[in-house]
C-alpha cells in the first residue's frame, strides 16, 4: 500500500483554556482531494497551519509524505504549497514582481523564478495585468496571485485555506477551474472551506471537523445517505408564515434559509405520498406555498445535522508567533 500524503494521528493544540484540536486521526491519499468541514473555530485552519509546519503540536504526531511535521518542518516545507484565506501578495510589487520574489524566497535560478513566473501569470489569466502594482487588483485577481505564487516550486500537497471567502460566483468558478486542473496533473489538495457546494463539487473524500475532532468522513454521496432518503423541501410566501407551517406538519424543521421548511422522508415511505400529503395539509391551513418538491438530501443537511445549527463559542486560533514556527 503507498504512504498517504498525510496522516495524522491523536494531534491536540491548545490555546490557553480551548482544546483547538482535541486528537485529530486524519489520511489523506496521494493525489486525492480532501475537503475538510466544519463551523467556525471547529479546528480547520489550526489543522492546516500543523501540517504547514506553522504551529508545533502539543501532543500527536502529524506527516506529510512519511516527514515529522515537528521534526522534519525544513523538509515538509519544500514539498508543500499554503494558500491562506486571505491574498498574502505585497501590495507595492506588481503580479510579475510578486511571483519572481516567491522564486527566488526559494532559491531557484533567477532564469527558472522568471520563467514561472511568466507561466503562471498565463494560466491564472493575469498576463494581461502582470506589470500593475497588485494594490489595483480585484479580490479574484489577488486570490489568483496568491494560489500561482504558492505553485511557484510545484509542491506534491497544496493546501487551500477558504480559498474562494468573500469572492464573486465567477472569481470562484475560476478557482474551481485551476483547482481542478491542478488534480489533474497529480497535485494533492487538502481545501477547507465554509461553501458546502464547493466541497461537493471539488472534494473526492469529506471529513467533518467539530470541536478540535473529526466527527465523519466518507464521499459526498456517503454523508448524504448518513441522514437518509428524499427531502420534501417547502418555499414559503412569506416568512411569517413558518411557525404555522411547522404547527400544521410538526414533523418538518426549519431551514436556515428564510421562507423554507424541510420534511426529512423516512426510506421506508412513499416520497410523492408524503410529498401530497404535506402539500394537502398546508393548503387546508390556508399557508400559502410559493414551491414545493422533492430533492435529495445536500451537505448543508448534513453539516447541520452533525454540527447543529449553532455559533461557535470558541474563538478562533491566533496567528502563529515567531515562538510557535518551527525552525
Amino acid at each position: 500500500m503507498s504512504q498517504p500524503a498525510v496522516r495524522v494521528s491523536q494531534v491536540r493544540k491548545r490555546f490557553g483554556g480551548n482544546d483547538a484540536l482535541a486528537g485529530v486521526d486524519l489520511e489523506v491519499a496521494e493525489g486525492e482531494v480532501l475537503g475538510l468541514l466544519g463551523p467556525n473555530g471547529a479546528g480547520k485552519t489550526t489543522l492546516v497551519r500543523v501540517l504547514a509546519t506553522l504551529l508545533a503540536p502539543d501532543a500527536g504526531r502529524a506527516e506529510v509524505f512519511g516527514h515529522d511535521v515537528a521534526a522534519e518542518a525544513a523538509t515538509v516545507r519544500r514539498l508543500i504549497g499554503l494558500t491562506g484565506q486571505y491574498a498574502a501578495v505585497d501590495e507595492l510589487l506588481t503580479g510579475r514582481e510578486n511571483l519572481r520574489m516567491f522564486g527566488e524566497l526559494f532559491h531557484l535560478p533567477v532564469r527558472v523564478a522568471r520563467q514561472r513566473a511568466d507561466e503562471l501569470l498565463e494560466r491564472f489569466d493575469l498576463a494581461t495585468a502582470a506589470d500593475r502594482t497588485a494594490r489595483t487588483y480585484s479580490g479574484g485577481m489577488r486570490r489568483r496571485l496568491d494560489l500561482a505564487s504558492s505553485l511557484v516550486v510545484q509542491p506534491r500537497l497544496l493546501f487551500l485555506d477558504e480559498p474562494t471567502t468573500g469572492l464573486d460566483p465567477r472569481s470562484r468558478n475560476a478557482i474551481w477551474e485551476v483547482t481542478r486542473e491542478l488534480v489533474s496533473q497529480g497535485t494533492t489538495l487538502l481545501l477547507t472551506t465554509q461553501y458546502l457546494e464547493e466541497a461537493d463539487v471539488l472534494a473526492d473524500r469529506i471529513a467533518v471537523i467539530d470541536r478540535g475532532r473529526i466527527i465523519a468522513e466518507g464521499t459526498g454521496d456517503q454523508l448524504k445517505d448518513r441522514i437518509g432518503g428524499q427531502v420534501v423541501d417547502v418555499l414559503l410566501s412569506d416568512d411569517d408564515e413558518v411557525a404555522a407551517a411547522l404547527k400544521v406538519v410538526p414533523e418538518a424543521e426549519a431551514a436556515p434559509e428564510a421562507r423554507r421548511v424541510l420534511v426529512h422522508i423516512d426510506e421506508s415511505a412513499a416520497p410523492l405520498e408524503v410529498l401530497a400529503d404535506v402539500a394537502t395539509r398546508l393548503a387546508a391551513c390556508g399557508v400559502t406555498v410559493r414551491d414545493l418538491g422533492l430533492r435529495r438530501p445536500t451537505l448543508d443537511d448534513v453539516f447541520l445535522e452533525l454540527t447543529g445549527d449553532r455559533a461557535t463559542d470558541e474563538p478562533p486560533p491566533p496567528s502563529a508567533t515567531a515562538e510557535e514556527v518551527p525552525t
